[in-house]
């Protein structure tokens, strides 16, 4: 394919494509899924999930707010990246730092853009392994998927958004449009569902409980060999209690919040659910969950494909985090851990694949009659596919044109910065994303139940064998000692994500510095709390594992990995600029 080396991409997104763009990366259909699981396995912090979102959004308007007051004076393609140059350029006395600034923000946000879809297609490939595991269970194991059908899908779906994105913007839209609608309207179904289930299941009543080996739910009590093991009949079903009638045992419900081991299982009320229980908790789990809420600055690259970008994009961000953020976040994570019992724990969770697939089946079965819980859950797992697809195609559409940029100035490969010939999109950034997502998404799924997810031994024998269904798992002492692949990719993806965000809260600072347009609130208190609270954030992956919070062997890996990047980018600025002979600082202000 012919390449368009000078042409300028097409202004076709009005406000309502510049939104659904930012929507589909922040995908709250996707993200309720895939997350939990990895918020679950957070050691003791669980109990602070909801609240640690509260202060992940709080972070993420801040940053909204930035970005947006900059796409007002600052409309294009490139987003932060682009936006570091102008501020500094305009900056009466910081001007000659402008190529270094925005070389600093636009090689950071590669840490975010790059290894953020690697996460993706990687929760791809769990998700497809927990649903081939729910239709052929004699196949793969819904609940501990295999490591490498997992990574096969994980490629497979690399490739197959890329070709989307490398077909143009317009597309896209349109397909994001129709999947936040289906997404946002099935997860409030859900979340419905399992408040309703909460409040018709009060403590002592009869209810249901989750069996991982079966995958499915049973309203009987389980009865327990010498060994305080589950007894199953020879089709591996676990074999209900009988009273002295022969009748089945129900099982009833329980909301206690720890056992006698203080391994946290349920919230006792809804108050548990919105407290705050300790505030190292919920920086912990701030830390994760800025990963469910990052996509609103995407929709800043679009600016040279907004029919009226200086209107639109600054409405677009902060609408796309209200409408995703404060409201459908917040109210199915609270459904969620609502929902949670003596029946379906957090312990539970933490040994999952997918905590919500089985919650779903557990309630479906509940609302719509034993065995229905599955169908349900299924016709969900159509729209989180669909959702998964937005997400990934909108942060790959997002780290494509973000690399464009770079390329256009000649800061990475020039070849970067062309245009396809007749799609007008950045193919050759967008191929080179989708190679790069497969990497980071094989290199997730390593270990998917490392460190404090490690299965005991007698699950790992229990699966299913074969290449695709149990090859690479290896004993619990091993995996026990192994960090969580998938936990420590996403963990590297947020760490750049704090880095961006705080950097463009500090050039929003340099932005509107001295600009006739200043005020204090919008562009200098908002922007501080961003740069704070990002900092924070980022501290958190040092000092909290010390302190006894979370884990420490992906915290520190991730940052192993972000250490190599800068140094990495500080020495290929270095050469770069000595091989076309430009200087550090710019040496005339046009």
């Amino acid at each position: 394919m012919a390449d368009k080396p000078t042409g300028e991409m097409k202004p076709t997104l009005g406000l309502t494509g510049l939104t659904v763009n930012a929507m589909a990366l922040i995908a709250p259909g996707a993200f309720l899924w895939l997350t939990f699981a990895p918020q679950a396995t957070e050691g003791a912090t669980s109990p602070s999930m909801w609240i640690g979102i509260i202060f992940a959004v709080l972070l993420c308007l801040a940053t909204a707010v930035s970005y947006a007051e900059m796409a007002k004076l600052y409309p294009g393609t490139g987003s932060s990246y682009y936006f570091a140059e102008q501020s500094f350029l305009n900056h009466d006395k910081a001007w000659k730092y402008a190529r270094l600034m925005k070389f600093i923000v636009g090689w950071g946000s590669h840490l975010y853009y790059w290894i953020y879809p690697g996460v993706m297609v990687a929760v791809t490939g769990v998700f497809c392994g927990y649903i081939v595991g729910t239709l052929y269970p004699n196949f793969m194991s819904a609940t501990n998927p295999g490591p490498m059908f997992m990574m096969a899908v994980a490629i497979v779906f690399s490739f197959g958004v890329s070709y989307i994105a490398h077909r143009g913007v317009t597309g896209s839209t349109a397909v994001s449009l129709a999947i936040n609608i289906i997404q946002i309207t099935a997860l409030l179904v859900f979340s419905i569902m399992a408040i309703h289930y909460r409040v018709g299941h009060p403590p002592g009543s009869v209810a249901w409980q989750w069996d991982a080996t079966t995958s499915d739910a049973y309203n009987c009590q389980f009865q327990m060999d010498a060994q305080n093991n589950i007894v199953r009949d020879a089709t591996q079903v676990p074999v209900c209690m009988k009273d002295a009638a022969g009748a089945p045992v129900p099982f009833h419900a329980d909301y206690t919040a720890y056992d006698s081991n203080g391994n946290f299982l349920a919230h006792p009320n809804a108050a548990s659910v919105v407290g705050v229980h300790k505030f190292q908790w919920m920086f912990v789990q701030a830390t994760v969950a800025i990963l469910i809420l990052v996509g609103f600055e995407s929709v800043t690259s679009l600016g040279g494909e907004a029919k009226n970008a200086k209107r639109d994009v600054p409405i677009a961000v902060i609408t796309s985090l209200l409408i995703q953020g404060c409201f459908c976040y917040l109210f199915e994570y609270f459904a969620t851990l609502y929902v949670l019992s003596n029946g379906y724990s957090m312990q539970n969770a933490t040994g999952s694949a997918a905590p919500i697939g089985d919650l779903m089946v557990m309630v479906g079965d509940a609302v719509f009659g034993a065995g229905h819980g599955r169908t349900f859950m299924l016709i969900e797992a159509v729209t989180v596919f669909l959702a998964l697809i937005g997400t990934t195609l909108s942060c790959i559409n997002t780290g494509a044109r973000v690399t464009y940029a770079m390329g256009k100035d000649e800061e990475v490969p020039e070849h970067f910065g062309l245009l396809h010939e007749k799609n007008l999109s950045p193919h050759k950034a967008i191929w080179t994303l989708a190679v790069i997502s497969a990497v980071f998404g094989v290199l997730a799924l390593l270990m998917l139940f490392g460190d404090a997810a490690a299965l005991p031994d007698a699950t790992i024998q229990a699966l299913p064998h074969g290449f695709w269904s149990s090859f690479g798992y290896v004993s619990h002492d091993t995996m026990a000692k192994m960090p969580n692949s998938l936990l420590t990719i996403t963990l590297a993806s947020n760490f750049g994500t704090f880095l961006l965000y705080g950097l463009s809260c500090v050039t929003c600072i340099f932005c509107y510095h001295g600009h006739p347009n200043f005020k204090v609130v919008r562009h200098l208190l908002i922007p501080l709390f961003g740069v704070a609270a990002n900092l924070i954030c980022m501290g958190a992956y040092l000092v909290l594992p010390f302190m006894g919070y979370g884990t420490k062997m992906e915290p520190f890996i991730a940052l192993g990995i972000a250490g190599v990047w800068a140094i990495y980018g500080g020495i290929y600025f270095v050469m770069n600029s000595k091989k076309k002979g430009r200087t550090t600082l710019v040496p005339t202000r046009a």
